[in-house]
């Protein structure tokens, strides 16, 4: 497979195209989650959530498919297959893979218990039942809200894993096919994070205003919060990384700096 030396010149003049293809994404992301927001008089927010996070992803796509590496004179040729894993960030893949988990388990555990709200909308709330008295809250983090999540999710994740291994198979140096995916993961890191602070902060606020959740009800919040906490820090620096990328900024190689 060969790889083709790129110009820096023509590398850095894609970078500003790439950092305002970003901020469009996160700035429509939050008109998006605005006027969501205000759906069924503010109970909207859940849906509000993944929508920021799918236009930070189409934002930092749209960026990567106006900054594709140009075509130069070709410099080194090497056999070594390109793979995916050698060019994403371990720690932080790894971190949101287990967030993203947590957010398919905690979705699919708040479908399994939710309950129709007072319209008959199924899922939108959670009922329990104790010492002869009824109490629900809502919204709720229920299929009504979930079933969404989980697609934003799924569509996340395809068109984030499409560009991983569009990345790793064109042409360009090692370094900056890792910044690219740091981006391409940051970007998919955003609507896990997101989505997973939503639920988790949904479901132990509507746990806290019942009073017959009992020992689990306690137990799940004092697993929620944290998960919130985490969550909430982990989306920061991940927007933080989108709005500052380091991707559109090449580094000289050792060859371009003796030059």
């Amino acid at each position: 497979m060969n790889n083709l030396d790129v110009p820096a010149s023509a590398t850095a003049s894609r970078a500003p195209v790439d950092r305002y293809a970003r901020w469009t994404g996160v700035a429509a992301g939050a008109l998006a989650a605005c006027w969501l927001s205000t759906i069924d008089h503010g109970d909207g927010v859940l849906y509000a959530i993944p929508a920021f996070g799918l236009c930070a992803v189409a934002g930092v796509l749209a960026g990567e498919a106006v900054t594709a590496p140009a075509r130069g004179t070709v410099r080194t040729a090497g056999l070594t297959p390109r793979r995916v894993r050698d060019h994403v960030p371990p720690r932080l893949t790894l971190l949101l893979i287990v967030l993203a988990a947590a957010l398919v388990v905690l979705l699919a555990v708040a479908g399994a218990v939710s309950s129709p709200d007072d319209l008959g909308r199924a899922g939108r709330q959670l009922t329990l039942t104790c010492n002869g008295m009824t109490e629900a809250h809502g919204p709720w983090p229920g299929l009504y809200y979930g079933l969404p999540m989980l697609a934003s999710l799924t569509v996340a994740t395809g068109a984030c894993g499409w560009s991983l291994r569009r990345i790793a198979g064109r042409p360009g140096d090692d370094q900056s096919r890792r910044d690219r995916s740091l981006a391409i993961v940051t970007a998919w890191g955003i609507v896990v994070s997101t989505s997973l602070l939503g639920a988790a902060v949904t479901a132990s606020a509507s746990l806290l205003s019942l009073t017959c959740d009992g020992t689990l009800g306690t137990v799940s919040t004092v697993i929620l919060v944290p998960l919130a906490l985490i969550s909430l820090t982990t989306a920061a620096w991940l927007l933080f990384t989108v709005c500052s990328p380091r991707a559109g900024h090449r580094r000289p190689t050792a060859r371009e700096s003796r030059r």
